[in-house]
């Protein structure tokens, strides 16, 4: 079954954040747009690749009232002592959500039950707690914030534009479609 536009479930965490740690629960999510990007572990290769880039551009996703929660089955306590030790990581101002027990790694379905470890996955989540995009890669394969913020400002545009739908490769202030027996055949 498809997370897509499921409700996201409860759960409470602790994460380290802008140098403390704090509580995140699924009530945080509520009330503005989230990416929850899930990774596998901490002091590892690709992953400090992405959680970088994530950083390099998360003033426009605050720009966009969109808030990053990094989540790993670490402890927040090794999220910590990862932004203390690495130039990569130290860039990183969004929360990084420790997920021991791998009860949230679970509820969005990213879990490598073999390893402990989280898939790379993505979410976007609406200001309802829904799920609107779903992304999971090969633990090889990096994602790019780009392109993540390209999606995020396309389920930003259909939410706040009902009857409309943005096609391939849409990018913020280019035309979008209007799904209608009119349309049909005509792309």
């Amino acid at each position: 079954m498809s997370l897509i536009n499921t409700e996201i479930k409860p759960f409470k965490a602790t994460a380290f954040h802008n140098g403390e740690f704090v509580e995140v629960s699924d009530a945080d999510l509520k009330g503005k747009w989230s990416v929850v990007f899930f990774y596998p572990a901490d002091f590892t290769f690709v992953c400090p690749t992405e959680l970088g880039d994530l950083a390099d551009n998360y003033d426009e996703f605050k720009s966009r009232g969109v808030e990053i929660y990094s989540v790993s089955t670490d402890t927040h306590f090794t999220h910590k002592a990862w932004h203390d030790s690495s130039d990569t990581i130290r860039k990183i101002q969004y929360p990084m959500v420790g997920d021991p027990t791998g009860a949230i790694t679970r509820n969005f379905e990213v879990m490598i039950e073999e390893a402990g470890l989280a898939e790379r996955g993505t979410f976007v989540i609406d200001p309802e707690g829904k799920i609107q995009v779903v992304e999971i890669t090969a633990g090889g394969i990096g994602r790019d914030a780009s392109e993540l913020l390209r999606k995020v400002k396309a389920a930003q545009y259909i939410a706040a534009h009902p009857g409309e739908v943005c096609p391939a490769k849409w990018k913020e202030g280019e035309e979008t479609l209007a799904p209608s027996l009119d349309l049909v055949g005509k792309i």
